[in-house]
């Protein structure tokens, strides 16, 4: 993309070249995965190794299983499951990935890539 407008919203950088502004949507959304991927991690340690270190004398069951494998494979699954759901749902943009002229990459960056 090559721009020529002073009072417009896209920079070049020092190369003269300007970035396309779905860059910046795509790094945040994929770090949406990457944090849902830590706290899916995080709640299995934490329940697996938390609540599985003691005696399995004393363990509590829910349905068959010790707490400690029913929160970290089975609630954690539907947690993941749900937090994926909604990531999809609400904050994930829906863009094209065909090439933008430099209008619509100046209408995407002043909306942030929401459409109206």
């Amino acid at each position: 993309m090559n721009t020529e407008h002073n009072n417009s919203v896209l920079k070049e950088n020092e190369y003269g070249f300007v970035e396309d502004p779905r860059y910046k949507v795509c790094n945040r959304e994929a770090m949406y995965g990457v944090v849902l991927g830590l706290i899916n991690l995080l709640i299995w340690l934490i329940a697996g190794y938390g609540l599985g270190s003691g005696d399995p004398e004393t363990y509590t069951y829910v349905m068959g299983f010790p707490l400690w494998f029913f929160i970290s494979c089975i609630v954690n699954t539907f947690v993941a499951i749900a937090a994926t759901i909604y990531i999809v749902k609400v904050k994930m943009v829906d863009m094209s990935l065909e090439p933008m002229t430099m209008e619509e990459a100046e209408a995407f960056e002043r909306t942030k890539g929401v459409k109206a």
